[in-house]
């Protein structure tokens, strides 16, 4: 082998690795979704398990989850084929909606919620105010988490126990309810308001709730 042909065999050797290191760079996932292939898949599923519409079309969720539509698309077939979604057209629309018959769907929701919805953005907002002992959702959207069929919720109902600035709170609500796209409300009360009687209360202790920090009250 002549020193020329070792060269150029050289050059398309480094050439080759050079372009795997760019692939493998380029395709890897960030390292602030590490559970999904990237952030907007995580966006993607967040919409579809924990909006709490009974179906979107590929559209809205382009819009909502901020995506272009080819790759909404090609993100819904892989889910359709993995049996996470079920699908029902009207025209030329295509909905979706979590399969209520997979076994995968309330862990894959459960993960979500977690690590993608609106219940750590409330946990990491609420957790530095001082005087928050403990915070829950509760009402349509806490029902549609828990698997309530219904209408979308508009917004989300948090309730905070303890004695914290209310300006604080409403602030961080407030910064979580643009992140998330909805208007979260929170109601602030103590422990004694709480163990008081009255028909909101009742509502909520008999209706499902999804912890935010702590424990429930009355558990």
């Amino acid at each position: 082998m002549t020193a020329l042909v070792a060269r150029v065999r050289d050059r398309v050797l480094l050439s080759l690795k050079l372009r795997v290191i760019f692939v493998y760079v380029r395709t890897a996932p960030p390292l602030v979704a590490p559970l999904f292939r990237s952030d907007g898949q995580a966006r993607l599923l967040a919409e579809i398990f924990l909006s709490g519409a009974d179906e979107l079309n590929l559209n809205e969720l382009s819009d909502r989850a901020g995506l272009a539509y080819g790759t909404v698309h090609r993100e819904v077939g892989r889910l359709l084929s993995a049996g996470l979604l079920t699908e029902r057209r009207v025209g030329q629309a295509r909905y979706v909606r979590p399969d209520p018959s997979s076994p995968l769907t309330r862990p894959v929701r459960d993960l979500l919620l977690v690590s993608a919805g609106p219940v750590p953005l409330l946990a990491q907002a609420l957790r530095g105010i001082p005087g928050v002992r403990s915070a829950f959702l509760y009402g349509s959207f806490a029902a549609r988490l828990h698997g309530q069929h219904g209408e979308a919720p508009r917004d989300i109902d948090v309730m905070v126990v303890g004695e914290p600035d209310p300006l604080a709170v409403y602030a961080a609500c407030q910064e979580v309810g643009d992140q998330v796209g909805r208007e979260v409300n929170p109601t602030i009360m103590t422990l004694h308001e709480l163990a008081e009687h009255s028909g909101f209360l009742s509502q909520v202790r008999e209706s499902p709730t999804v912890a935010v920090l702590g424990d429930l009250p009355w558990q």
